[in-house]
């Protein structure tokens, strides 16, 4: 029965390749309107509207259905940080499309060379060279500039997928530096099912799995420093993954 999954799983993993690539070419011009926007918020509200059609459809074509939990934690006046466990690539189509409002990602820099994916990509993120020091610092200063034009910045906390045998990764301490230095509060989310359905260490592996984002009340960093309000987020996210 395990080998059968196994050979279904990566059959299945070329369809969502093959799926994967045709939905794209097909949301990508519509979603490169969004650049003809004058107003750089409205203009990534509908470039996130559009990346979430893409992920539904292309969800059901994968098998993969998917909940989402605790929007009401998000204040329509306010913006937030939100930070998200990594464990898969299956988990950074997720997160920005599904968070409520305008918003951009941190990313790498790398992804934008992928040719067509990388205008797509380059519109919604906020790119970043770890290995660069001036790269750092300019995308800190693009996502406090991204906060002050009232959009959601979401970040993976663990930097990269989480490959230990651990539920969550240590934290980096610049989402929280972030929030520290604007003042302005995080949402943990719980991504569930990823894992499951594309883990890490297979090889072109993919099965249909139930998934879903949980997100957390938001946590104020006043009276915090960044290291208090990093082991905070941390506690609050292990103690929700420990739960059924």
């Amino acid at each position: 029965m395990k080998f059968i999954k196994n050979i279904f799983a990566r059959v299945w993993a070329l369809w969502g390749l093959v799926s994967f690539v045709i939905s794209f070419l097909l949301i990508l011009l519509p979603a490169m309107i969004s650049n003809l926007y004058k107003d750089e918020k409205k203009g990534q509200l509908y470039f996130i509207r559009v990346s979430k059609i893409w992920m539904n459809v292309w969800l059901f074509l994968i098998g993969c259905n998917l909940k989402v939990k605790g929007k009401d934690n998000f204040k329509a006046s306010q913006n937030y940080i939100v930070v998200f466990n990594h464990n898969t690539l299956l988990d950074v189509p997720l997160s920005s499309p599904y968070t409520p409002g305008a918003n951009k990602t941190i990313g790498k820099a790398s992804f934008s060379k992928v040719p067509l994916f990388g205008l797509f990509y380059k519109r919604g993120a906020i790119l970043i060279d770890r290995n660069d020091e001036q790269s750092r610092k300019k995308s800190f200063e693009l996502m406090i500039s991204t906060l002050s034009m009232g959009m959601h910045m979401c970040i993976y906390p663990e930097g990269t997928r989480n490959r230990t045998d651990q539920i969550l990764k240590p934290f980096y301490d610049g989402a929280f530096r972030l929030s520290v230095e604007t003042n302005t509060p995080i949402i943990p989310c719980i991504i569930r099912g990823t894992k499951e359905a594309m883990p890490i260490h297979k090889f072109l592996y993919l099965y249909p799995t139930s998934l879903s984002l949980t997100f957390l009340p938001p946590v104020s960093p006043e009276g915090l420093n960044a290291k208090e309000l990093n082991k905070n987020v941390f506690d609050l996210m292990w103690k929700e993954l420990q739960a059924p």
